[in-house]
C-alpha cells in the first residue's frame, strides 16, 4: 500500500490481503516448513535470486511476510527482514556492515542487554564498541576511524526515556559515509519515524509496542533504502561480489532493496534466527490497534509522571514530557505527538526504597519487558543492567535509586493509588 493512506489505516491493511484460496480476511498462519516448486526451473530461478518467492520457512514465510510488508510501510523504508527477538534484530542490522576488526559507535544510553551484547558477545565475532554520550556530537565525531562502520542508538533510550537528536547523528554518519542504526522500539513508527529524520535502518524488538499483548517475542530490521552502500569500500558484503551467488553483488542487482534481500538470502539462511508464523500472526493483530494504545499510553505517562514529580517521596522523574526535563524541547522535534511512556524514577529512599517499591505494588507487574497494556515496572539496577558497572548503570539512567516504569492503557487513577500505597510503604 502507498503512504498515501493515513496511519490507522495502514496499520490494519498494509500487507493484508484477502487469502487467493479461501478468502480469508485475517492474515492465516502458514504453518509450514517447505514450499513445493512449480517445476525444476522454478526452484533454479528461486534459489539463484531471480525470482521472489517461498522456498523454506527458515527464509521467507507468507505470514512473516505480509507483517515484514507492514511494518516497512509503517516505518516507510523499502523492506523489512523479521527475526526471532530484538536482540537478533540487532544482529542482522550489523552483520552485513562489520567484520574482524571493526567497530560501531554506539549511544551510552542503551538498554542493559544491548550494552552487554555489544561490549561482551560482539568481541568473540572481532567486533568492537565505543560507547559515547550522543549528546556530545563532538565526542561522537571523535569516536569514529577508518574502521568504523555504524552508529546506533535509540530514539526513547530505555530505561530512562531520553530522547536522541537523530538528524544531528544523521549529520554525522553522512559526513563519514556510514549508516545511522536506530533502535526504534520503545517510540514506534506512531510517535517517530526515524528514516525520516535521517536513519539509515531501524530495528525494533517486536515483543513490545508493535505485539503490545506480552505474548510472543519477534525482532525486525528496516531498510530505508537510501544508503549508497557502494560509495566506499566499507561494506562489501553489499557492494562486493558475493562467492555463495556466482559473484552476484547485492547493491548492483537489487538497489534499494540490496540490504532487505542479503537480510534473508544470507543473514537468515545462514544465521538461522527465524520468526515463526504464529509469532508473526499475533504481532500482525496487535500492530492493528498499535495508534489507539499509543494514545492510551502517552496520557497514562504524562499524568504518571506529573503525579510522581510533585510528590515528596520522589527525588526525581526523567519523562521527557515534564516541561522540567532538559528533553523536553527535543522530545517536540522528535517525537511530537508525544515523549512514550517508559521513564525512570529516582527514590529519595535509595536502593532500599526501590526494593520495597517494587514489592509492594498490585496492579503494576514486576516483570522484565516493556510496551505491555499492563503497567510493568522493574529496578534495572538488580536486573536488566546488573551486569554493568556502577558507572555504566549511571550513563545508562538506571543507578540504583532508580525504577523504570512502563506505563500501560489502565485508569491513570488506579496506578496512581497503586504508586501511593506503594510509595507509602517504600518510604516507611
Amino acid at each position: 500500500m502507498t503512504d498515501s493512506f493515513g496511519f490507522d489505516t495502514l496499520q490494519i491493511h498494509a500487507g493484508a490481503r484477502p487469502d487467493p484460496a479461501t478468502g480469508a480476511r485475517q492474515v492465516p498462519i502458514y504453518q509450514t516448513t517447505a514450499y513445493v516448486f512449480r517445476d525444476a526451473d522454478h526452484a533454479a530461478a528461486l534459489f539463484n535470486l531471480q525470482e521472489v518467492g517461498y522456498i523454506y520457512s527458515r527464509l521467507t514465510n507468507p505470514t512473516v511476510a505480509a507483517l515484514q510488508e507492514r511494518i516497512a510501510t509503517l516505518e516507510g523504508g523499502a523492506g523489512a527482514v523479521c527475526c526471532s527477538s530484538g536482540h537478533a534484530a540487532q544482529i542482522m542490522a550489523l552483520f552485513p556492515l562489520m567484520g574482524p576488526g571493526k567497530n560501531i559507535v554506539a549511544s551510552t544510553r542503551l538498554y542493559g542487554g544491548t550494552i552487554t551484547q555489544f561490549s561482551q558477545t560482539f568481541k568473540r565475532f572481532g567486533w568492537s564498541t565505543k560507547f559515547v554520550d550522543t549528546d556530545d556530537l563532538a565526542a561522537v565525531e571523535a569516536a569514529i576511524d577508518d574502521n568504523t562502520r555504524a552508529i546506533f542508538c535509540e530514539t526513547i533510550a530505555n530505561p530512562g526515556g531520553y530522547v536522541t537528536d537523530i538528524p544531528a547523528l544523521a549529520e554525522i554518519t553522512n559526513r563519514h559515509g556510514i549508516p545511522l542504526v536506530v533502535d526504534n522500539t520503545t517510540a514506534t513508527p506512531y510517535l517517530c519515524k526515524p528514516i525520516e529524520l535521517g536513519a539509515t535502518l531501524v530495528v525494533h524488538s517486536m515483543t513490545k509496542y508493535l505485539t503490545g499483548n506480552g505474548t510472543v517475542t519477534g525482532g525486525v530490521v528496516v531498510d530505508s533504502g537510501k544508503f549508497d552502500w557502494s560509495q566506499n569500500d566499507k561494506f562489501p558484503s553489499l557492494s562486493q561480489p558475493e562467492p555463495a551467488y556466482h559473484g552476484l553483488k547485492f547493491h548492483e542487482t537489487f538497489g534499494a532493496l540490496a540490504f532487505t534481500f542479503h537480510g534473508i538470502a544470507i543473514g537468515l539462511r545462514d544465521l538461522g534466527m527465524t520468526l515463526n508464523p504464529q509469532a508473526a500472526h499475533y504481532t500482525l493483530m496487535g500492530i492493528e490497534t498499535l495508534s489507539l494504545r499509543m494514545d492510551r499510553h502517552l496520557a497514562n505517562a504524562a499524568k504518571l509522571a506529573a503525579w510522581l514529580e510533585a510528590d515528596s517521596r520522589v527525588e526525581a522523574v526523567t519523562y521527557a514530557g515534564l516541561e522540567s526535563s532538559p528533553y523536553h524541547e527535543r522530545a517536540g522535534r522528535i517525537v511530537p505527538k508525544g515523549a512514550g511512556a517508559l521513564f525512570t524514577v529516582s527514590l529519595k529512599g535509595g536502593y532500599d526504597a526501590c526494593v520495597k517499591l517494587v514489592d509492594s505494588l498490585d496492579l503494576f507487574s514486576h516483570v522484565a519487558n516493556l510496551g505491555d497494556t499492563r503497567s510493568l515496572i522493574i529496578h534495572p539496577a538488580s536486573t536488566t543492567h546488573r551486569q554493568l558497572t556502577l558507572e555504566q548503570q549511571i550513563a545508562a539512567g538506571a543507578a540504583p535509586d532508580t525504577v523504570r516504569l512502563s506505563v500501560g492503557t489502565e485508569d491513570a487513577d488506579d496506578l496512581i493509588r497503586d504508586l501511593d500505597q506503594a510509595l507509602a510503604k517504600a518510604s516507611a
